[in-house]
């Protein structure tokens, strides 16, 4: 008595505290109660662990414990019923990995309170095995299809016809799972459900009984258990959408979508809560997504529905035979071929028996006389006789064929074998050939370097131009340093004439920097120049300024050089003509230009003449004596220029035409790397 009165305590508290977590789900917070009911049975069906067993599992373990052809009506006792449910999950741990095993007491504990809580409120320790039946069936995993079909051979005649009494009985059990999670008062039973799924003047199959509890929607006492495997089939899918009330980046499980209001979607959450939030209202059509599809995937889905000719809809379950298929029935077989001769009357008439009645005896004073019992025994001695000569001759005739057919097959294989090796060494004969012949081509022969004579010739040729190329721009490079020197002369020539002058300042001295880059050449060529030894001896201001960029080609840099010192001159050449105070306008005679362009035969001497032009000579005569000479003006009046006017005349003078040469200079320096551009 102490001992029943513990095991009660232990199995109230399991149950308490199975439902207290449920509490603690704040699953009561759903405003629908199909989708409530639903969450509610699936958090009883994963703490107990039954969604990691199906239909087919359930069947064996009620197999295992002899419950699959008793009477349905009989209780059982909780022993019995935890002997059940212990077979359940102890298979289950033998079919999971050592790593996902599960807590078989427990989950052995919370169902088994579960299920006393469901059946067994008063608590009299006996349920009935239907009831057993149809909540495990209910309550496991695996495919609603199954589940119906195993409710159905439950309910059904074995002509395949569902008896409605029975169907009743089936909505009465299961109704009570979830008046157990406290949802009686829209899910509970009543009289009129029967009556609301099915007609009873209607007969009805399988297929009837499919179509009906899994349409859309299904009958109103049993919505909740579709809803419960579309529930489980879609707790992890993943759906990369921001709902619009809780704002959460993605969704897991179902989504919605408002039929009115333009892109508002929710998660499952919000949505069973009844959030909303803008203009959106509770009220407005919601469609429910199982499933994520991409843009494009919905547009190609939606072309290919539009190009499909037959209807692309599956059916909701595959057709099943109205009438079940019988088992064979051998339990009055006799053997009776070849036909034996009748030497008795017993024989006789228990031979003209068999097939007259279907059954192997007519006559109950036949069944009880002693001569019918020892000619029954007789004959089944003769045949279990037969059957054993039979079975000798065939195992020695299989035997017989066995070997003769392993013979065979063993030539067969050889045979293959053989014919894979010749083919096998072909194979590596002609890759070793192909081997030889590749590197025969890709190691080069004197011969060949011989045969092409003229290909030689213009590599020769190629190297000569090469040199001869990197030979002209050294002297190029040379030549553009001269100028530079020449430059920073003048330069400081202007710095003296200006510190006289109160006019001159700094600033007009030089209107930009000249950039002066480096110039890139081959590595087998002659070493490079860099903007320290090209511009050795010149002034600080010229070298700095042609220090300034470092990435440039020689032609470039020969060009900008060449329009740098051109902008100088011109503008050494304004402030000489602001200095003197009057504008003065020289031309350089025709002749004398064409004396300028032709007379240099090269580099060399263009530079000794711009050196003998240089301004100090000027000083060499006339060392303090005062030139005079009479200049005319516009108004007819003269007036004296003295020797420091001449001075600063022949320096315009002097410094146009070395303008005019700078301007030939660049173009030359232009045509040759062009040409050189081109010939490389």
């Amino acid at each position: 008595m102490i001992e029943d009165c513990g095991s009660q305590g232990s199995t109230m508290a399991d149950r308490r505290q199975l439902f207290a977590e449920m509490r603690a789900q704040d699953l009561d917070r759903i405003r629908l109660s199909t989708y409530r009911t639903a969450c509610k049975l699936r958090f009883v069906q994963k703490k107990c662990n039954l969604h990691l067993v199906d239909v087919w599992n359930i069947i064996e373990a009620l197999r295992e414990n002899g419950l699959n052809s008793v009477d349905p009506n009989i209780e059982l006792s909780v022993a019995r019923l935890e002997a059940v449910i212990a077979t359940v999950f102890y298979q289950l741990n033998k079919r999971l990995p050592t790593t996902h095993q599960i807590n078989v007491e427990q989950s052995i504990s919370l169902l088994l309170n579960f299920l006393l809580a469901a059946y067994d409120p008063e608590g009299h320790g006996k349920i009935p095995v239907f009831a057993v039946k149809m909540a495990l069936a209910t309550l496991c995993g695996g495919k609603i299809l199954d589940k119906l079909r195993y409710i159905f051979s439950l309910i059904s005649e074995t002509s395949g016809v569902m008896i409605y009494g029975k169907f009743d009985q089936f909505l009465r059990e299961v109704l009570k799972l979830p008046t157990t999670v406290f949802e009686g008062p829209s899910f509970g039973y009543t009289e009129q459900a029967a009556r609301s799924c099915f007609s009873q003047q209607k007969t009805v199959m399988l297929n009837t009984f499919l179509d009906s509890l899994m349409s859309d929607p299904p009958p109103q006492c049993l919505v909740w258990l579709p809803l419960l495997h579309r529930l489980a089939n879609v707790e992890n899918v993943f759906h990369p959408v921001e709902c619009s009330y809780c704002h959460s980046e993605s969704m897991m499980g179902f989504r919605y979508r408002c039929q009115q209001c333009h892109n508002y979607q929710l998660c499952q959450d919000c949505f069973w809560r009844g959030l909303a939030s803008g203009s959106h209202s509770n009220q407005h059509q919601m469609k429910e997504y199982t499933s994520w599809k991409s843009p494009a995937k919905k547009l190609t889905n939606a072309l290919s529905k539009s190009l499909s000719c037959a209807s692309s809809r599956e059916p909701l379950h595959p057709m099943f035979p109205d009438q079940p298929e019988k088992p064979l029935n051998l339990a009055h077989i006799v053997d009776t071929w070849p036909p034996r001769p009748v030497t008795s009357m017993n024989d006789a008439v228990f031979s003209h028996s068999v097939p007259s009645s279907g059954s192997p005896f007519t006559n109950k004073s036949m069944i009880d006389s002693p001569s019918r019992l020892d000619e029954e025994h007789r004959l089944i001695a003769r045949y279990a006789a037969r059957l054993a000569a039979e079975n000798a001759a065939t195992q020695q005739q299989r035997g017989t064929a066995d070997i003769s057919y392993t013979i065979d097959a063993n030539k067969q294989q050889r045979q293959l074998i053989a014919e894979l090796e010749n083919k096998n060494r072909e194979i590596l004969q002609e890759i070793q050939r192909l081997r030889l012949e590749h590197e025969q081509a890709s190691q080069p022969t004197p011969e060949k370097a011989q045969q092409n004579p003229t290909l030689l010739a213009e590599l020769r040729l190629l190297r000569q131009r090469k040199d001869e190329l990197e030979q002209r721009m050294s002297a190029l490079q040379e030549s553009r340093r001269e100028l530079m020197v020449q430059l920073e002369g003048l330069m400081k020539l202007l710095k003296t004439q200006g510190a006289g002058s109160p006019r001159s300042s700094p600033s007009h001295t030089i209107s930009r920097p000249i950039p002066m880059p480096i110039r890139s050449l081959s590595a087998c060529s002659t070493p490079a120049h860099t903007p320290q030894d090209s511009l050795t001896g010149v002034g600080g201001d010229v070298q700095e300024a042609f220090a300034q960029s470092s990435k440039r080609n020689l032609r470039n840099d020969l060009l900008v050089a060449a329009d740098s010192i051109t902008n100088t001159m011109s503008s050494l050449v304004k402030e000489l003509k602001s200095e003197a105070g009057s504008e003065t306008e020289s031309n350089v005679d025709s002749a004398q230009y064409d004396d300028l362009i032709s007379s240099p035969a090269s580099e060399k001497a263009f530079l000794a003449q711009i050196n003998a032009r240089k301004p100090g000579y000027l000083h060499s005569s006339a060392g303090g004596s005062i030139i005079r000479s009479d200049i005319g003006t516009e108004d007819g009046l003269s007036y004296v220029r003295t020797d420091e006017e001449s001075y600063d005349s022949d320096s315009v003078r002097q410094l146009e035409t070395e303008l005019k040469m700078e301007e030939y200079l660049k173009q030359k320096l232009q045509d040759d790397s062009y040409q050189v551009s081109l010939q490389g």
